[in-house]
């Protein structure tokens, strides 16, 4: 079966694609949009930032995606836009018109992936409500500085964006039931159901599930790996509900960060600033919340928040479903408990309650778009002064995300007081053996652990703990 997109309103069909050929290497091959650039071929410059859309309800929702990692069958039945897309008869849009006004490019080669973004913001993409700067902190410029960037991100910040010739031709092009097709014997599927996911794992045990492909697309990009049979969930649509209640929030496997970032934010604030800092928004708007916890990286920034919170993660498989504490999916490093033929279906994470002390704290190099070397979360139950109840989580201190157990006894029955937050930061550091790699020696990571304990400690006390709030002396 072919992959089938439109492009600018015209359809394109790819016959017996290779499903991990990337999106941009189409754009810049056989489809001759060479605007569109190639840079790290990790998700991380946005050289190559482009929009997809697709339809919802009645209208398109475009999202800013990182093409580089991309796979061809992601975009079957989508819509897509590139720099070239803008404009009209070779004229500049208002926006690009802008950023050469503005002086907000020198050698150019940058300047596409922020115009995307920037438009993307402009039309109402999904993250447009964020400031121009997080819009674009997903996009890297060696030479330019961000200002004049900013400048006209700032001054062309709405535009009008007439989808109705896409709504018309996107209807039907998908198709209803599973899309799937064979290269070079490699199998792959994009399912429209769970049923239809589920009896594909059924029959393929083996095969690779990708969800957002902003990790799983570096191991063909950079580790050049052969995923095998592989299927991409991403339009599946009874998976990407996002559910609210009083209890709690679950999510589906196909929900984006960016689409989640407004429910997990209301179910603590510290949960949508750590959204916030999860990749750019382009990984975000790729990247799903269960796939962010499927794949078992010891340093993904979601699980070990969830973890603290008690999350429970739903699995399911032609045997049916079944549910465990989050903490017990995570094994050992590259293991985790999911079945052959089993995939997540959600997540659920719930609510704090009345005298909860949640802390969630990032550690990385860079604050914006960057891994994390550790990450404390941190959930409390304080009543009359005493510690009654601690989940206590770590990222980047193990094999996989874990809690503290010796931290949590040191606070549970405990007076919520320095005391017992230095009695709580001296046993953790007999809870964690980490390693030392660029990120961090394990000197550090033990160190900034306990830090970020006493940063929990300090906020309560009212003190100002962003590091966005220092300033130099």
């Amino acid at each position: 079966m072919a992959v089938r997109f439109l492009l600018d309103g015209e359809v394109v069909e790819l016959t017996a694609p290779d499903p991990t050929g990337t999106l941009l290497e189409t754009l810049r091959g056989p489809l001759r949009r060479t605007g569109t650039k190639e840079g790290c071929a990790e998700g991380d410059c946005g050289a190559c930032t482009v929009l997809v859309g697709e339809v919802a309800g009645d209208a398109v929702k475009w999202r800013a995606v990182n093409a580089c990692i991309l796979f061809l069958p992601m975009v079957h039945g989508k819509a897509v836009m590139t720099v070239e897309s803008l404009g009209a008869k070779g004229e500049l849009n208002p926006l690009q018109a802008c950023m050469a006004a503005n002086g907000s490019s020198q050698c150019g080669f940058c300047t596409p992936g922020f115009v995307m973004s920037l438009h993307g913001r402009a039309i109402g993409a999904l993250g447009s409500e964020l400031p121009v700067a997080d819009a674009i902190a997903g996009n890297l410029c060696r030479c330019t500085g961000y200002g004049p960037i900013l400048e006209a991100g700032e001054t062309v910040s709405s535009l009008v964006q007439d989808d109705a010739r896409v709504l018309t031709a996107l209807s039907g092009l998908a198709g209803d039931t599973t899309a799937s097709g064979i290269f070079e014997g490699q199998q792959w599927f994009v399912p429209r159901s769970s049923e239809e996911l589920v009896a594909v794992l059924a029959e393929h045990p083996e095969a690779r599930i990708v969800a957002g492909a902003t990790d799983v697309g570096l191991w063909v990009t950079k580790g050049l790996r052969d995923l095998g049979h592989v299927v991409f969930i991403g339009d599946v649509a009874d998976l990407k509900a996002i559910e609210e209640t009083a209890e709690g929030v679950r999510l589906g496997a196909g929900v984006r960060y960016a689409e989640a970032h407004g429910a997990l934010a209301r179910l603590h604030p510290d949960l949508g600033e750590l959204v916030r800092r999860i990749g750019g928004l382009q990984v975000r708007s790729s990247a799903t919340v269960c796939g962010n916890i499927a794949n078992g990286s010891p340093i993904g920034d979601g699980p070990p928040a969830l973890i603290a919170l008690g999350a429970e993660l739903t699995l399911r498989s032609a045997s049916g479903r079944r549910t465990l504490p989050l903490e017990d999916y995570f094994l050992d490093y590259g293991k985790q408990d999911r079945r052959a033929g089993e995939f997540v279906e959600s997540v659920f994470v719930p609510r704090p309650g009345a005298g909860a002390v949640v802390h969630i704290s990032k550690l990385s190099r860079r604050f914006d778009s960057d891994i994390s070397a550790v990450l404390g979360a941190f959930a409390l139950t304080v009543e009359a002064g005493v510690v009654i109840a601690a989940r206590v989580a770590f990222g980047g201190m193990a094999a996989t995300p874990r809690r503290a157990a010796g931290c949590e006894a040191a606070l549970v029955g405990q007076p919520f007081s320095e005391a017992t937050i230095a009695a709580a930061a001296e046993a953790l550091k007999a809870d964690f053996s980490p390693l030392t790699d660029v990120r961090g020696s394990a000197a550090y990571r033990i160190e900034a652990a306990a830090a970020l304990l006493w940063r929990l400690w300090h906020r309560e006390q009212g003190a100002a703990t962003s590091v966005l709030g220092v300033e130099a002396c």
